[in-house]
């Protein structure tokens, strides 16, 4: 259906034809299907939107789920397994015809299945994908969540795998992890964080419990305990799927997992770390789909995105992203270099990890413990005829020195730097041995970036704070008057958390002739940063208090990730 849709959307104006060329070649790359691939890249608006478009056009209703609530009786008639594999669900039964919601209404072999299966006729509605995800998610219960999963334990199930006295043996390991029921709660784990959108996946283990905690929109939620009695069996059911030594439990292993939802292939990084009381398992999560990688969608003011968008189409010199672990410059930097790949132009990246595959770009994996260090990739780059380079991370000065080396010689390297604001990485890379004259005359462009989450648009109202609290956050007192903030009391939407999704925070300084000399001379990062500052840079608590007042984050966000 996609040239289908494609085609009825240029025609009724609602996008244009590159913009579907484009989506297009994205669908094929296997990267989502093209209705959501039309939003990621902002040609639609939203999911509804396109529903109620082609509900028009096929002449069938749209259907917002979230607005209604649903019969558990009516939708019992499609099985959860069914409803899973094809993202159906049942609405409403009028006599013998069956009201189903489907993302794709022209799949007719779906609608023949659920005929089949139900033995109904099927009146399709139209609702985005993620909702009907959603709605499975709230009422198939005994499927959406672990909980239901661990009654399908049994108490008499896998006694052998821990007692208080001793360890099990890597036979009886081997042994329980075969169990149909402790292999269905290790899968149903990893399903169940990836419906709810989560990156990563923790399961720790302590003196009388164990404990599962998704990391969702970069807070860690807590999920149901597990049976305390399995802990070793469901780490080595891990390891077993890693491709880890179940009998090694004394050293840190490492591995990967593929598994496949639906659809989608989806990679999972392993880490297993020995503590007091068992072993600490970390899964993260490498969703293609989760990754967005358009600079318009990742909350760039409009003035921001016009600077990095010019630095990054430069023929050479360097541009870093600089901020803490997790606060989005992957993201950010890959998102630079898919808007720059195109078959004229070499671009080669060296990381640690490599999350994510980027057909067009040579990306390599550095491997400290044989010698493949960012300084010897980066060497070797250079021997073969790159035009842009991505360096995961400058942390010495060898590799600080060969990668503004590279950029003073024709070449635009991207890099990050673990530092504070965009100010003090200038200091951060004279620190570590680099002549400031070098830096000043390599350097394009310095962003810091943080990461804030969203208020859920579901669940957002309007609430009253006090003037302190306005003042702490640093708005000036002229503007407090006319300042309105707002707040997510929590919905199914978000679970229950008030918040759904992140967006960015970014302090850009481009290099100026000034600033240059400035970092010639000496200057310390607070001065360099109060000039910025005057010439009209936006700090990192400045962009915050801007996605305050326009309702997208809270004052408590801002708080917790910016400094005045």
């Amino acid at each position: 259906m996609s040239v289908e849709l494609g085609e009825m959307l240029v025609k009724a104006g609602k996008i244009s034809r590159e913009q579907l060329e484009k989506a297009l070649k994205l669908e094929k790359k296997g990267e989502s299907k093209l209705g959501q691939i039309l939003v990621k890249i902002g040609a639609i608006q939203d999911e509804d939107e396109l529903s109620e478009f082609i509900g028009k056009q096929l002449n069938i209703g749209a259907l917002r789920l979230s607005d209604i609530e649903l019969n558990p009786e009516i939708i019992k008639l499609i099985p959860s397994d069914i409803a899973r594999k094809f993202n159906v669900i049942a609405v409403s039964k009028l006599g013998r015809t069956l009201i189903v919601a489907i993302s794709d209404p022209s799949d007719i072999y779906v609608l023949d299945a659920v005929k089949f299966i139900t033995g109904c006729s099927i009146q399709p509605v139209i609702s985005p994908e993620k909702a009907i995800q959603k709605a499975i998610d709230t009422y198939y219960k005994e499927s959406s969540g672990i909980d239901e999963i661990l009654k399908g334990l049994k108490e008499d199930d896998l006694e052998v795998v821990e007692t208080t006295e001793e360890l099990p043996t890597e036979q009886d390991l081997r042994s329980a992890i075969q169990d149909k029921p402790l292999v269905k709660l290790v899968d149903g784990i990893i399903a169940d964080a990836i419906r709810k959108g989560a990156s990563d996946i923790h399961i720790e283990s302590y003196e009388k419990r164990i404990r599962v905690r998704y990391r969702i929109d970069g807070n860690l939620q807590e999920m149901s305990p597990l049976p305390f009695k399995y802990r070793a069996a469901i780490v080595s059911r891990v390891k077993i799927m890693a491709d880890l030594d179940i009998s090694e439990r004394r050293l840190p292993q490492d591995g990967r997992i593929k598994v496949k939802v639906g659809e989608r292939t989806i990679d999972l990084r392993v880490s297993v770390l020995p503590t007091i009381f068992g072993e600490k398992v970390v899964m993260r999560i490498l969703d293609p789909r989760s990754l967005m990688v358009d600079l318009t969608k990742l909350g760039f003011p409009e003035r921001g995105l016009s600077q990095f968008s010019q630095a990054i189409r430069l023929p050479y010199g360097m541009i870093l992203v600089t901020g803490p672990t997790g606060s989005g410059k992957t993201t950010t930097l890959y998102s630079a270099l898919k808007q720059i790949n195109d078959p004229d132009i070499n671009i080669m990246t060296a990381e640690d990890p490599v999350e994510f595959n980027f057909d067009g770009i040579n990306q390599v994996q550095i491997k400290g413990d044989i010698g493949l260090t960012f300084a010897v990739s980066l060497r070797s780059f250079l021997r073969q005829d790159p035009d842009v380079v991505m360096v995961g991370e400058i942390r010495d000065g060898e590799t600080a020195e060969i990668a503004i080396r590279a950029a003073l010689t024709g070449h635009l390297v991207f890099s990050t730097v673990h530092t504070n604001d965009a100010a003090s990485t200038v200091n951060r890379l004279v620190d570590i041995g680099v002549p400031g004259y070098l830096v000043a005359s390599a350097l394009r462009l310095i962003m810091a970036q943080r990461m804030v989450r969203k208020i859920c648009n579901y669940c957002k109202e309007r609430v009253e704070t006090t003037p302190e609290n306005l003042i702490r956050l640093g708005v000036p007192e002229s503007e407090i008057k006319d300042f309105h903030i707002y707040q997510g009391k929590g919905c199914q939407e978000c679970n229950n958390t008030g918040f759904s999704g992140r967006t960015g925070l970014f302090e850009i300084m481009p290099m100026t002739p000034d600033i240059e000399k400035m970092i010639i001379e000496g200057k310390a990062s607070h001065e360099i940063k109060e000039y910025a500052v005057s010439a009209g840079m936006l700090t990192l608590r400045t962009a915050g208090i801007e996605k305050v007042k326009k309702g997208i984050t809270t004052i408590e966000e801002v708080i917790a990730e910016t400094t005045l």
